[in-house]
């Protein structure tokens, strides 16, 4: 079964799927195709030049793609085709219309925290300059397209309780199940 993990900037996504590896080390990730410098997130992506990313586009290669805040994103075809056991990758909350198209079946898991959570976390990975983290943060309240039901990551603990409750909404992500949050790790 394939998910996408969306949710704010600052939420804690690259952190909670890293730990989420560690903890379950068969889980399948996808590695995205990125037009920005490598080294400059916390996640494992194939850095490509905005030329080598339509090229490839063009071709086909990517399953979904999209454009946030002037970067390109990419998840190739490859990784998510004839699946075998779970398979996860980091998504965008804009994207999900196109993605539930292009990947039937596809599971959302939707990763929070509190707003003073996200300000903190925004700050100290000092990546963007304050304006940025403004326009991000007034951006974590936007909600899901109509009629995406997703599971629901709380994360306002510890990166290993994040990761448990990430891979208990996995879990629960196996069958059909109304709109649920995750807060104790699914106990």
């Amino acid at each position: 079964m394939i998910f996408t993990i969306v949710g704010p900037s600052g939420a804690g996504k690259d952190t909670l799927i890293a730990h989420a590896r560690r903890l379950r080390p068969g889980l399948r990730f996808v590695r995205r195709v990125i037009t920005k410098p490598a080294g400059t997130s916390g996640e494992d992506f194939e850095s490509v030049t905005p030329q080598e990313f339509s090229r490839r586009k063009a071709a086909g290669e990517f399953a979904l793609d999209w454009r946030a805040y002037g970067v390109d994103y990419g998840i190739p075809r490859a990784q998510v085709q004839d699946l075998d056991g779970d398979v996860i990758f980091n998504g965008s909350r804009a994207a999900l219309p196109r993605a539930l198209l292009a990947l039937p079946g596809l599971r959302v898991i939707l990763v929070t925290a509190p707003p003073e959570q996200l300000a903190a976390r925004l700050s100290a990975r000092g990546r963007e300059p304050a304006p940025e983290i403004a326009q991000r943060l007034l951006r974590a309240g936007h909600g899901l397209p109509p009629g995406v039901e997703p599971l629901t990551v709380m994360n306002d603990s510890t990166p290993d309780e994040g990761a448990r409750r990430l891979l208990a909404a996995l879990d629960q992500g196996r069958a059909p199940r109304p709109h649920t949050r995750i807060q104790d790790g699914g106990r």
